[in-house]
C-alpha cells in the first residue's frame, strides 16, 4: 500500500522536517498496523514491517505509546524512532480499579458502533460509544447487525432519536449485498473502527466487508444474547475499496474518562433545555424554575436519557479526576527520584 492508501494527509506531513526525511539517518512514515504486546507491526510506503517496543517506549504513559492507527518514523533498521501527534483517539480508562488509560486506537475517521437485534441492544450503551466518538470528533455511525433474526424497524427508530443526523444502518453480515451502504465510508485513505460488545457480529462483519476470513468467530449464547471475544488483539486491515479497518475486541465495560465535551454534544438537548433553568447551578431535581424538570414532568424528555447522562457525567468527571491525579503522582515520584540522584552524585563528587 501507498502512504495515501495508509491514510496519510497534511495533517502528519507537517509535523516531518528536511532532516527527518533527508539527514544523515532519513527516517520514513509508516502506519501502525497492530501492536501485540513489545511487538509492534507497521506498513510504509510499499512494505511492512516489525519493531520491538523497546524499554525506553514501554516506561512511557500508555497515552505515548503507539496504538493502532498510529503514524511513526521508522528507522533504516526499521526501528521506532517518533510518534507523531495524533489526528483523533480513542481510549477509556483501563478496566478493573486501576487508574489508568487504554488507548483503542488513533486516527480514525468513522467510528462503526456495532449493536444487534436483540438483547444486547441498549440505548445507553450506545450514548456511551457517541460521547466516545463526538468528543474525538470523529463521524459515527450505528449499526445493528442480525437484522435477519428479528424486524429491525423497531431497532432502527430507537436508534435513530439518540442524535439529530445520526447514521443507523440494518445489515445482515454475512449477506453482501447487505452492508453495501456502509462502503461509502470505506473509500481510500479513510480509516473506520468497529466497537462493540462481544457477540454482536463484529467479526463476521469484518470479514464480510474485507471479502476473506480475517477473523474467526463464534456463536452467541440463546439465554442472554452475549457472546465470547473472538476478537483478541487490536488490528487494521486493507479494505477492497483502499480504506482500512480498525477491529478490536468486544468491550464488556467502555469506562469513560475525559470525554466532556463528547457528552455535551450527545446530550446537546438536555444541554439547552438546562439554559433555560432559573439557578445557572440547576441539579435539575427540585429546584424552582428548573426548566429541565419541567420537560421530564410533561413527558418531552425521556427519564432514562436524562438518569444517564448524570450517570455518564459523574463517571466521566471521576475517571478522569483519578487519572490526572495518578500521573501527577508518577511526574513528582520521578521528580523526586531525579532530585536523589542528583544529591547522590554530589555527595559522591565531594
Amino acid at each position: 500500500m501507498n502512504l495515501t492508501e495508509l491514510g496519510w494527509r497534511p495533517f502528519f506531513q507537517q509535523q516531518l522536517s528536511l532532516d527527518d526525511l533527508e539527514g544523515a539517518h532519513p527516517l520514513r512514515p509508516a502506519r501502525v498496523m497492530s501492536v501485540e504486546r513489545s511487538v509492534v507491526g507497521v506498513s510504509f510506503d510499499g512494505g511492512d514491517a516489525v519493531a520491538e517496543l523497546e524499554l525506553t517506549w514501554q516506561q512511557r504513559p500508555h497515552e505515548q505509546r503507539p496504538t493502532a492507527g498510529d503514524w511513526v518514523l521508522i528507522t533504516p533498521d526499521d526501528e521506532l524512532e517518533r510518534l507523531l501527534d495524533r489526528q483523533s483517539v480513542f481510549k477509556r480508562k483501563a478496566a478493573g480499579d486501576r487508574a489508568d488509560v487504554q488507548l483503542i486506537g488513533a486516527n480514525v475517521d468513522t467510528l462503526f458502533i456495532v449493536s444487534s437485534c436483540n438483547q444486547d441492544f441498549n440505548l445507553s450503551r450506545l450514548e456511551r460509544y457517541l460521547a466516545l466518538a463526538l468528543d474525538a470528533q470523529v463521524t459515527p455511525v450505528v449499526i445493528l447487525t442480525k437484522a435477519d433474526l428479528a424486524a429491525a424497524e423497531s431497532y432502527l427508530t430507537e436508534a435513530a432519536t439518540l442524535r439529530p443526523g445520526l447514521d443507523v444502518v440494518a445489515v445482515n453480515s454475512l449477506v453482501a449485498d447487505s452492508i453495501e451502504p456502509l462502503r461509502q465510508w470505506c473509500s481510500e485513505g479513510q480509516t473506520v473502527a468497529l466497537v462493540g460488545s462481544s457477540g454482536v457480529g463484529k467479526s463476521t462483519l469484518l470479514n464480510t466487508l474485507i471479502g476473506t476470513s480475517v477473523q474467526i468467530t463464534g456463536a452467541i449464547r440463546e439465554d442472554d444474547s452475549k457472546g465470547r471475544h473472538t476478537t483478541t488483539s487490536r488490528s487494521l486491515h486493507a479494505l477492497p475499496e483502499g480504506g482500512l479497518i480498525l477491529d478490536s475486541p468486544g468491550m464488556r465495560e467502555l469506562k469513560l474518562t475525559d470525554v466532556s465535551s463528547g457528552l455535551a454534544e450527545v446530550f446537546s438537548d438536555i444541554d439547552d433545555l438546562a439554559e433555560g433553568c432559573k439557578f445557572k447551578d440547576c441539579a435539575h431535581n427540585t429546584e424552582p424554575g428548573c426548566v429541565v424538570a419541567a420537560a421530564l414532568l410533561a413527558g418531552e424528555l425521556d427519564e432514562r436519557r436524562l438518569d444517564n447522562y448524570r450517570k455518564l457525567q459523574r463517571e466521566d468527571a471521576h475517571n478522569t479526576s483519578s487519572i490526572a491525579q495518578r500521573h501527577q503522582r508518577a511526574r513528582n515520584g520521578n521528580k523526586n527520584a531525579r532530585a536523589k540522584k542528583t544529591a547522590t552524585d554530589k555527595r559522591n563528587l565531594d
